[in-house]
């Protein structure tokens, strides 16, 4: 089935801004360990991970394919609702000063100095490296893959703009990792989380709508309503949230 541009635009864009957050996260580790325990076993675990999830998408793919359109809609789009209201709760409150914001630089100094404790560099191969970078990126990863699954399955043909916008984060962030080559602590990272979190929070109303048989106006473009409301409706909330006692993130 041919998917429009205007069609597939959306979820490759929701696809692209979740997994630049996620990738961010992992390359701040990946950095950190590359620079301490060396750079071939670190490469090798962040890249091990990789295909590890490239599976998990291509299996998890095929799978809903068997299922009836409305159910998985109705299923991913709760989930994806779910998901995306979480991050924007934090956003907000992280926009507000509730909670301390998150902070890449922070995370590179600590992980540094605590793989520098461990010491047992070898010129062999290091296995420790090699887990750690798997680990973070498996786990960040895995919500990549979760976000592609569902921004995916929310229509026909939707799977593969939405991998394609996950790719091109990937890309982003490993071209930015070797400009930079130091964490990425200039990425405004809680923007970018409230942003997706009103993504993922609009797609996943417009899919439990799908699900449930709701005509939504304009089909998929109120999609774009719904980001509109979900917006006004979060913005205010940082300044009615400011001001509160600060709890941790």
């Amino acid at each position: 089935m041919t998917v429009s541009l205007t069609h597939a635009a959306a979820p490759m864009l929701a696809a692209f801004l979740a997994s630049l957050v996620e990738f961010v996260e992992a390359l701040t580790i990946v950095l950190a360990v590359g620079t301490v325990r060396g750079w071939r076993p670190a490469l090798a675990g962040s890249g091990a991970a990789l295909l590890v999830l490239l599976g998990l998408i291509a299996v998890l793919g095929r799978a809903l394919t068997r299922i009836p359109l409305p159910v998985v809609q109705l299923g991913v789009g709760t989930l994806l609702l779910l998901f995306g209201l979480r991050w924007l709760r934090k956003a907000v409150l992280r926009a507000a000063g509730v909670i301390a914001l998150h902070d890449e630089e922070a995370a590179f100094a600590a992980e540094t100095a605590a793989l520098r404790r461990l010491g047992g560099i070898t010129r062999g191969w290091d296995r420790l490296a090699f887990a750690t970078s798997f680990k973070i990126t498996m786990l960040e990863g895995t919500e990549v893959v979760f976000i592609v699954i569902a921004v995916g399955a929310g229509g026909s043909g939707l799977l593969v703009p939405a991998s394609l916008g996950a790719l091109a984060a990937l890309l982003a962030v490993i071209i930015l990792g070797l400009v930079v080559h130091r964490p990425l602590a200039r990425v405004p990272e809680n923007t970018l989380k409230f942003g997706v979190g009103v993504l993922l929070s609009a797609f996943g109303t417009f899919w439990v709508g799908e699900g449930i048989g709701l005509h939504w106006p304009g089909a998929d473009w109120s999609i774009l309503a719904l980001i509109v409301g979900f917006l006004a409706t979060s913005l205010p909330m940082v300044a009615m949230c400011r001001g509160r006692a600060p709890v941790r993130g």
